[in-house]
């Protein structure tokens, strides 16, 4: 039995790297991907250098709606702590601050996401899913509908999305490609409102103390990974979000 065991967990073993690996493979048979790995990846892989990012990273992906702005965070799959690389504006917005509440309503959302799907033939040239709605955004909406579909995208036309520009979204798609295709399983993105300092916080919410519960909530893993460039454990209970 226990040579059994050996070969099975070698198989398991094998066949989970060639997965990852395969990944990027497949993205790269489609036209669109191809374009984006020929224009940006060379010059990506030279900027992750002079960062001191030689082989395989993983990426964290944080949004603030108010600012308009996308940073992508990466580090070494052997290293704890993020560093920020590269720092994107929204081409386009819609809504106001405060979460997605339900279909139509043309909120982006706010809260603790990952990337859901890769769509490399999408309406907006490349694409990103994020898993939204979870399970706080469908206790939140109660009887409505929570809508779905939000993506970082291309293009700069929106409806909740994030919109960074055609140009733009090959190098996040190049680079979440290649995170993924080194093995992380999940890739984190995180929506905020704004940036959470206590001023910023302390003013929005004069204008939104509905929000209070879900921003001060949000602060919590904002703050933490502001201290210690490490992306929080997030997970769900009984409609909150629970932060480790």
């Amino acid at each position: 039995m226990k040579w059994f065991f050996t070969l099975f967990l070698l198989f398991f073993m094998t066949s989970t790297t060639i997965a990852q690996t395969d990944f990027k493979a497949r993205q790269l048979t489609f036209e669109r991907v191809r374009t984006a790995y020929k224009e940006k990846w060379s010059a990506l892989k030279a900027e992750l250098a002079t960062a001191g990012i030689m082989g395989a990273f993983n990426l964290y992906i944080a949004a603030y709606k108010n600012e308009s702005r996308l940073e992508l965070w990466v580090k070494d799959t052997d290293k704890k702590q993020y560093q920020l690389f590269k720092v994107y504006s929204f081409c386009a917005s819609s809504g106001t601050l405060g979460p997605k509440l339900k279909e139509g309503d043309l909120q982006t959302p706010e809260g603790f996401y990952h990337i859901h799907a890769f769509n490399p033939k999408s309406n907006f040239f490349l694409s990103l899913r994020v898993n939204y709605p979870n399970g706080v955004d469908r206790l939140r909406s109660g009887k409505e509908k929570p809508g779905g579909d939000i993506y970082i995208h291309g293009s700069c036309v929106t409806v909740g999305c994030i919109p960074l520009t055609d140009n733009k979204i090959k190098e996040v798609y190049v680079l979440a490609t290649e995170a993924k295709n080194a093995g992380q399983q999940q890739i984190p993105i995180h929506i905020f409102p704004f940036k959470m300092s206590t001023a910023n916080l302390n003013e929005q919410l004069l204008r939104f103390p509905q929000q209070k519960n879900l921003w001060e909530t949000l602060r919590v893993g904002y703050d933490y990974f502001e201290k210690n460039k490490l992306v929080p454990t997030v997970t769900e209970l009984n409609g909150k979000y629970i932060i480790k």
